[in-house]
């Protein structure tokens, strides 16, 4: 019996790092960030705060629910919850920053969006799960790490002694 995939569970240091290896990896600068809800808000805000961005801009997008016997739900398109104004992307370098890249719907659908608007999107992300993807070789722009991990961020931890997670928890 083979094991499910391992999880990961990251403190706030592992987090700083992540941030710190992505930094030397940008090509240019960029006019501003789009931080997709909710995994984006935290790496986005540290990374507009490193690199001295000022536009921060977010994107909520919702996908319908998943089922297992489902596999046609994998193509559903999804709703954009809140989104930018077209014209806060028009003739714009965007960032567009999530925790991670797992099918890498969520992802495309808002880099197809902002391209949409006439921004020029750069995707961003901590994690990557090339095994995941259900975009044959499209991958993020830039990523701190690949893995086929599960990883539990410090801010999707349940606070207090009794509540911290653990990946024997699942």
């Amino acid at each position: 019996m083979q094991a499910g995939p391992r999880n990961i569970l990251l403190s706030w240091d592992d987090v700083d790092r992540l941030i710190d290896s992505l930094l030397p990896k940008f090509r240019g600068e960029f006019d501003a960030l789009l931080m997709v809800t909710r995994g984006g808000i935290i790496p986005g805000g540290l990374l507009a705060e490193k690199m001295g961005l000022t536009t921060l801009l977010t994107a909520a997008v919702d996908f319908p629910a998943l089922l297992e016997a489902e596999k046609t739900s994998l193509l559903a398109w999804p709703t954009f919850l809140q989104f930018p104004a077209d014209d806060l992307l028009r003739g714009r370098r965007v960032l567009c920053v999530d925790d991670v890249w797992g099918s890498g719907r969520t992802m495309t659908a808002v880099k197809n969006r902002v391209s949409a608007a006439g921004g020029f999107p750069e995707t961003c992300v901590l994690h990557f799960n090339p095994y995941r993807s259900l975009f044959g070789t499209l991958r993020p722009d830039y990523y701190a790490e690949a893995t086929e991990a599960y990883v539990i961020y410090p801010w999707e931890i349940d606070r207090g002694a009794d509540r911290v997670l653990t990946g024997a928890d699942g």
